[in-house]
Formats: C-alpha cells, structure tokens, sequence
C-alpha cells in the first residue's frame, strides 16, 4: 500500500457508539468517590469491561479485587456497573464496609423484574452468558432456582415444574436481535409465559448494534473498539461477520494492523458500551498516518439518557 498522503480512505464513525450512561455513571461514581475520600477505594470486579478505563482508575487510586475478602476493614467498596448477588451485598454489610453501588440501573431493573416474577410463584428464565458478572449477579437476586439459557437448544431441555407458570429476564448486554429467537422458543414451549416489555430492553446494546449493523453494510473494513471480555463489543463484531465484512474487535490503535487496508477504499469503525470515546480518536490517528481520510458520522441516534449518582456521593442519603 502506499504512503500517508498519497491515497485517500473514507473512514465512517457508528452513531452511537462508546459509552452508554450506565457506564458513564459508574467510571463517574468511582472517580467522585476517589475525590470524596482519596486513595484508595476499593472496587469488587472490573468497574465496566474495558482496560483503558480500568488502568485510569487504578492510576487515579482504585484498587480492583475480585472477592469481598481482600478488601481491608473499613475501606470505601463500590460494587461495578455489572450488579451483585444479595449475598455479596449481606457480606459487606455484615463488615459493616461502606457502600457504592454502581450497578447500572437497568440492571437493577432487570433484578427487581425477576423478584417480582418468584414472588409470583413462577420459575424464572434468564436469558444470558454463563459466567458473566451480571448473570451472577442477577441469579444471586431472585429467590429460588434461576434457569438461565443461551440458546434455543437450551430452551428446548427445559425442565420447569409447572409449564404454565413461567417468566424470563435477559441480560442488559443482548438486544432484541440476540434475544429474539430464544423468546420465541419460550413462547412455543410455554405459551402462557411472562416477560418484561421490548422497551426494558437496554436501548444502549440496542442502538449501538443497529448503528453496526447499518454501518458494516455501507464500508469494505468493520472495526469495533472494545474489550475482548466485553459481550457488546464481541457482538458488534459478530454482526459485521454476518454482513461479509472483514470485521476485528481490538482494545485500541496498536491493535490495527495496516494490512488490513490493502484492497480497503472505506473503514467503519463503533465502539462497544464500555470503551471510551478516546480510544476511537487515537484509532483516527492511526489512520491518518496511513492515509488522508474523508471522515463522516453515520446518522443515527442521538442518546440523551442520564443516570444519577448515588445518595452517598451527592450528600442527599438519609
């Protein structure tokens, strides 16, 4: 290929991309924290899957454990955006360790959905990825046995006892075009089933899938901005598969191979929920040393949701 400046490549940013509010509201938490008590806090779990954002924090003063117990007595704990099992919640209040919640929202409101659902006396589905910190947390919020399914084949050798008093949740991180098919199985093999309504879907994983999906149609190379343990970005990248487009999902610009041009007149590039908008300027960087680019935003929407920050930060906790 030849040099910067000597060839031109049309370079198309996804909208939206990056940061959703949930996520905005927990690096925010983490960082007022810090502000309000100094170094360090200590936060259970990545705060959101995302290096960059994580090795800011850590720079800043938030040291990231996994388990409860590697947190001193009486340090400042903030839970991450991905949520919390009930018993790691009764474990830190039994150390009286002070708290922050920093679960996202609308996971919460996925967690109050499925309690409310048992408390019905139904068997609830969830919908998710086994291992993934927010299905953890979510099955450690319901009482009783959580059956969680990630595929119509596991739909299929479900084993509920009563057919007629079922429920499902999802995970934020699927959208309605991941979650389609298996709702659909439940629906045929438990007609009577309950669900949360389309518009509790996370409108974040939602718009930043349709905004790929426009995006890959329309460029020759697909580049998604995320953590490889990030199941939006992995699934940003998934839908540029789909759509027959070289497609590759890396943490930043030293992640970009200038091979990948070769044949390339246009580049798309999104990022995932958890990676920040910087990484996307960087990458434009990069590019513009490989080439003058003509740069465009795709149309899309424009997101205008915002979270607030927890009682203990604003000082309105009773």
């Amino acid at each position: 290929m030849t040099n910067g400046g000597t060839r031109r490549l049309k370079v198309v940013l996804a909208q939206p991309r990056g940061f959703c509010a949930g996520v905005g509201r927990a690096v925010e938490i983490v960082e007022h924290a810090l502000a309000l008590h100094g170094d360090p806090v200590f936060v259970r779990h990545e705060i959101v899957h995302n290096k960059r954002v994580v090795d800011s924090l850590r720079k800043q003063g938030a040291r990231f454990v996994e388990e409860l117990d590697e947190i001193p007595d009486g340090a400042v704990t903030i839970f991450s955006a991905h949520g919390v099992s009930e018993q790691v919640e009764r474990t830190a209040a039994a150390r009286s360790l002070p708290v922050i919640d920093a679960t996202c929202p609308l996971v919460s409101k996925v967690h109050r959905a499925g309690r409310a659902y048992a408390d019905k006396g139904l068997s609830v589905v969830l919908i998710g990825h086994a291992g993934h910190p927010e299905v953890e947390g979510t099955r450690g919020r319901i009482p009783g046995t959580v059956h969680l399914v990630s595929s119509v084949d596991a739909v299929m050798v479900l084993d509920l006892p009563d057919p007629n008093k079922v429920a499902y949740v999802t995970q934020t991180t699927l959208s309605l075009d991941d979650t389609r098919d298996i709702i659909r199985a439940l629906q045929q093999r438990f007609p009577a089933i309950e669900g949360p309504d389309v518009k509790n879907i996370c409108y974040a994983t939602q718009n930043r899938q349709t905004a790929a999906r426009s995006l890959a149609a329309k460029v020759d190379l697909f580049i998604v901005l995320g953590a490889r343990n990030s199941s939006n970005s992995n699934r940003l990248r998934e839908i540029g598969v789909e759509l027959d487009k070289p497609s590759y999902l890396i943490d930043d610009a030293l992640g970009f191979d200038p091979a990948w041009l070769d044949g390339v007149s246009s580049v798309g590039i999104t990022a995932g929920a958890s990676a920040p908008e910087e990484l996307v300027q960087e990458l434009l960087t990069r590019l513009r040393q490989l080439a003058e680019i003509d740069l465009e935003i795709l149309d899309g929407i424009v997101e205008n949701v915002e979270f607030q920050l927890p009682p203990e930060l604003t000082g309105s906790a009773s």
